[in-house]
């Protein structure tokens, strides 16, 4: 790799490091009006350090840096994420006085939008340090949506160049250029999630809680302001609030930048936004059905606490209304089984993506006519797009390396000495960035806390494969890539 990417590199990421240790001027308000100014002295040494680091990468990559390439881009998306990280726990570290290793794994499940927690006693934790770890789902989830719009597709991961916005094989441009589309994004964004606090607050959240729980469901991360999640709020409209603010950080977001200009036709009809919602819809009745017939819960109070429950882990957002596993067999199993579906590309949801599913619909349907009719020509469509190779391959060895990537965390996981159940389904969460996993352990009424380190470090490297989409950090560790 040329020296002049290196520095390239090395010049966003102080940039990145710089907008970090901005953003830690606001839990330091936080922790002012919160009239706790022992903590001050937690973000503003963190600051500082992170800060320095930045300007120092600043300086390495300032002169003679060159252009990136789309393949440097393999090289920033997976060292971004990882940097970030590695300062933002620096805040944990010294307010909560827990390991490295526990602030890290809080740090890497905020930033990529997980969940899944170490921490107890939320309902008594500092703000400065509740707001924290909010902020890190808001800003992760973002940068996970401006990585789908605009990197993935590039580097054709997982079949993503299906939702190219700048390519001459997307017929419905939302916006001409690039940046634009991020200017628009990240004012919606925003915006839902302003509209997202306000809702919560009007339906009896305090102000506080009203807006971590806003960047957390729009973000789909899933980080509570309590241990017991949403059960701690009895209000049936704050459920409501989350079910749709969930769905919506679920959907696509160029499409509801063309929907919030005018164009609704585009929502309405992307065949991924309307299989997502009736894949949710059908789950939520079956699930409601099941619940009302094996509990004292009522039609109504069912589906609300199904509802809350099912679109969580298929947002793979990672909130919790009570205890699901205690609903039976059968319902164990479909959770697990939602674990892996994920909400739509272009969003900040984790998971497999609807759209692959979709489109692995559409290949038997064609595999199956050719085994009756072997000389038939098949065009092979989604969403008004041609399927050719390169994408069927890309989605293919993704989906492939995705399923491995989860048994091989699983093995390791066995290794440490976890119960099969708690290795399953905790490297299923971490991969598909959902939060909970299943079981007394780690399931919706557990923690991640009693794990020992290296499952911890385990699970870690696990949500970043996920919310990365696995290949792209599989490329920079081929020789192919670093050759000139």
């Amino acid at each position: 790799m040329p020296l002049a990417s290196l520095r390239s590199v090395s010049y966003i990421l102080g940039i990145f490091l710089l907008a970090l240790a901005g953003s830690m001027l606001v839990p330091m308000l936080i922790v002012i009006l919160d009239h706790h100014p022992e903590h001050l002295s937690a973000f503003i040494h963190s600051a500082g350090i992170t800060f320095i680091a930045g300007s120092v990468l600043i300086g390495m990559g300032y002169r003679d840096r060159g252009e990136l390439r789309p393949r440097d881009m393999y090289l920033l998306t997976g060292t971004s994420w990882i940097v970030v990280c590695i300062f933002a726990a620096l805040p944990m570290v010294i307010i909560q006085e827990i390991s490295y290793t526990d602030a890290f794994f809080e740090t890497m499940s905020g930033i990529t939008t997980t969940g899944s927690t170490v921490l107890v006693g939320l309902d008594h934790a500092p703000a400065g340090l509740l707001i924290w770890r909010s902020m890190l789902h808001w800003l992760g989830g973002i940068g996970f949506i401006g990585m789908a719009v605009a990197i993935l597709p590039l580097l054709r991961i997982g079949g993503m160049r299906l939702f190219q916005t700048e390519s001459s094989d997307w017929g419905d441009k939302v916006l001409p250029r690039s940046h634009m589309i991020a200017k628009y994004i990240l004012g919606l964004y925003s915006l839902l999630t302003l509209l997202a606090f306000l809702a919560y607050w009007a339906a009896g959240m305090q102000p506080f809680d009203a807006i971590n729980h806003a960047m957390a469901t729009i973000s789909t991360g899933g980080f509570s302001t309590s241990d017991s999640s949403l059960a701690n709020w009895q209000q049936p409209a704050v459920h409501w609030v989350a079910v749709v603010f969930m769905i919506l950080g679920s959907l696509p977001f160029t499409l509801l930048v063309a929907a919030g200009r005018g164009n609704y036709r585009a929502l309405i009809k992307d065949q991924q936004v309307r299989g997502f919602c009736a894949f949710l819809l059908v789950t939520w009745v079956l699930l409601a059905l099941w619940l009302t017939l094996h509990s004292e819960h009522a039609w109504w109070d069912a589906l609300r606490i199904v509802a809350v429950n099912v679109t969580s882990v298929v947002t793979t957002t990672g909130f919790a209304l009570g205890d699901y596993t205690t609903w039976g067999g059968f319902a164990i199993l479909v959770f697990f089984y939602l674990t892996f579906v994920g909400g739509c590309s272009g969003s900040t949801a984790g998971g497999l993506k609807i759209f692959r599913f979709q489109v692995a619909y559409v290949l038997l349907k064609a595999n199956l006519t050719l085994m009756i009719h072997p000389r038939a020509v098949i065009t092979q469509q989604y969403n008004r797009h041609p399927l050719d190779e390169d994408i069927i391959r890309s989605l293919i060895t993704f989906s492939f390396f995705f399923t491995i990537t989860i048994g091989a965390i699983a093995l390791g996981l066995g290794l440490l000495g976890l119960d099969w159940v708690t290795a399953l389904t905790g490297a299923a969460t971490a991969v598909c960035n959902v939060g909970p996993g299943l079981g007394p352990v780690i399931g919706p009424a557990g923690n991640f806390s009693s794990l020992p380190d290296a499952a911890k470090w385990l699970l870690t490297l696990g949500m970043l494969l996920g919310r990365l989409e696995i290949l792209t950090l599989l490329v920079p560790l081929t020789r192919a890539f670093w050759r000139h």
